[in-house]
């Protein structure tokens, strides 16, 4: 168990770093077992998703590249979106830069995006999301028709009686939620996170899950699932996105009191261009699509700016 100083493995990355863990975790997910001499190429990327904590693997495996996230905090909807930055840079490591230039078609993996939720939010047994939702939708106008770029992301639940007819197919994977689930019981009863975590590798020893691994790997176990996620990215996110919903909310009611600098009080502007306002919408887009004048749209967009930070 090897260290970066860019990031630190999470527990679930390490035990699936193996090739055939990999393939027969893959095997549990598709509900597909592929035979044992399958080749799995490892092409996880470094420091792509995260810096601090690593939970994302990527493997080429059938004919497929196939990336998957192991999620303890709450499902973001932003993911499809965080993926496709993924997918793009594995795709450029993947292919020689030379031949997309080639007149004959190159043949590259299909993309598969899976996420592992074990989080303590409930969450349905399976989900997808998709990047299409991300994509802003101009009121007045009709759906973009073809050249639409889509990605799905395969959301599956993996706590403790969840899933199971998936989750036991796979040993390792089984052990690894049933010790999560040991961990979260002993916190439940009192533990602080270190005893609580200290009491499920030895009852998870104890029960022969992840005997071997634990066995080997107790001490490096404990000191990761401990050591604190440093989480100041994350948070720095959640204000910023509290901080716009204010500001399209503080304006829409300064406009509709007539009270907003630089605002005049017959202008009638609805929470809508706001909105389109804060995501970065082009001016003359927005006058077109609401057929105002673009001053009016330009005189909100200077009250926007002078919302302080």
């Amino acid at each position: 168990m090897s260290a970066n100083r860019e990031y630190k493995n999470s527990l679930f990355t390490t035990l699936f770093a193996d090739a055939d863990e990999l393939l027969s975790l893959y095997g549990a997910l598709s509900e597909n077992p592929l035979p044992s001499d399958t080749i799995v190429e490892i092409a996880t990327l470094d420091a792509v998703l995260f810096t601090k904590r690593r939970n994302d693997i990527a493997f080429v495996v059938g004919g497929k590249i196939v990336v998957l996230l192991e999620h303890q905090s709450t499902i973001s909807d932003n993911i499809p979106l965080r993926l496709l930055v993924y997918a793009a840079r594995t795709y450029e490591k993947l292919v020689d830069k030379k031949s997309v230039y080639k007149k004959n078609l190159v043949k590259i993996p299909k993309p598969e995006f899976i996420v592992l939720y074990n989080g303590i939010e409930p969450f349905p047994d399976e989900k997808t999301l998709r990047l299409s939702d991300a994509y802003y939708e101009m009121p007045g106008r009709s759906s973009v028709r073809g050249g639409l770029l889509e990605l799905e992301v395969r959301v599956l639940n993996i706590n403790r009686g969840r899933n199971e007819h998936i989750v036991k197919q796979c040993e390792t994977l089984d052990g690894y939620v049933e010790f999560v689930h040991k961990v979260r019981e002993n916190e439940k009863s009192g533990m602080d996170l270190l005893a609580a975590i200290t009491n499920a590798v030895k009852g998870c020893i104890d029960d022969g899950i992840l005997k071997e691994f634990l066995e080997r790997h107790s001490s490096e176990v404990i000191n990761m699932l401990t050591m604190e996620w440093d989480d100041d990215l994350e948070k720095s996110v959640i204000r910023e996105e509290g901080r716009e919903e204010g500001i399209e909310e503080g304006i829409v009611k300064g406009i509709e009191k007539g009270i907003e600098k630089g605002v005049d009080k017959g202008v009638d502007i609805s929470a809508e261009i706001i909105s389109l306002l804060v995501k970065r919408v082009p001016i003359e887009e927005i006058a077109a699509c609401f057929k105002v004048s673009e001053d009016k749209v330009k005189t909100l967009q200077i009250a926007l700016s002078q919302i302080p930070a």
